[in-house]
């Protein structure tokens, strides 16, 4: 059994029995069935965390930024100090958006259904859903914070295509902006039993010269499940008539 991780409060499982009729009847407890999967499809499920800790992805130098994007970065470089907290939005609970979410330290499970795969994260529970029934994004797309996504297999790998994104979340721990032109592109593989690689490609042309290649692997976790995590806003709240 997984302890608490990084201030997790425990999840309280509920867990139901059958009457004794139904037992009688079936000779056995039912058990829930999972989602029907192809069987021709690869097996990526499972509860994956971060093999390492990092404040960006690993993967090719950081490409140039366009002059705009550039100022923001530094002046968010000046900002980041522990007289001005909640610089990051991520620090006042704001979604992390995608990728950034790949970069936080807590796990998350991945779950195969028909037409769908759903990312479920530990970190204030946030769900991705990546449409695999052949859909394209749609043509009156709006700004959010974790984006539209789309995916196929490719072989043993799956492509994620992610668009429609805001522009208030950061890239990564380092307070890299983007734009809501950013386009991410993941190909998601299982290297092997115990591993998942996820290559990426950043492109934004309103941020970068150039599509920014990275990388992010993940460790299964088979003893682990996904357990309750609140993120409470501990920035800009409004103090009480006492000041409290």
């Amino acid at each position: 059994m997984r302890t608490g991780l990084f201030g997790v409060s425990t999840l309280l499982l509920a867990l139901s029995t059958f009457p004794l009729s139904s037992l009688a009847q079936t000779g056995a407890a039912s058990t829930k069935e999972k989602p029907q999967v192809p069987a021709s499809t690869p097996d990526i499920s499972g509860v994956w965390m971060g093999r390492e800790l990092n404040k960006t992805f690993k993967g090719d130098p950081l490409p140039p930024l366009q002059p705009a994007a550039d100022a923001t970065y530094k002046a968010t470089q000046l900002k980041d100090r522990k007289d001005h907290p909640g610089t990051d939005p991520y620090l006042s609970c704001y979604p992390p958006g995608v990728p950034r979410i790949l970069l936080i330290p807590f796990p998350f499970e991945i779950i195969q259904a028909s037409g769908r795969i759903l990312m479920l994260f530990e970190y204030d529970h946030f769900v991705r859903q990546i449409y695999t029934d052949g859909r394209e994004h749609p043509k009156d797309l709006g700004p959010t914070w974790m984006g539209n996504s789309i995916g196929n297999w490719d072989g043993d790998t799956l492509v994620i295509d992610t668009i429609g994104f805001n522009d208030k979340t950061w890239l990564d721990m380092q307070g890299l902006p983007h734009s809501e032109a950013l386009h991410v592109v993941e190909r998601l593989r299982r290297v092997d039993h115990e591993t998942l690689q996820d290559d990426i490609v950043i492109d934004d042309p309103k941020t970068f010269t150039k599509p920014w290649n990275v990388q992010k692997t993940f460790k299964l976790r088979p003893k682990w499940d996904i357990m309750e995590y609140i993120c409470e806003d501990n920035f800009d709240k409004p103090k009480t008539e006492t000041g409290k």
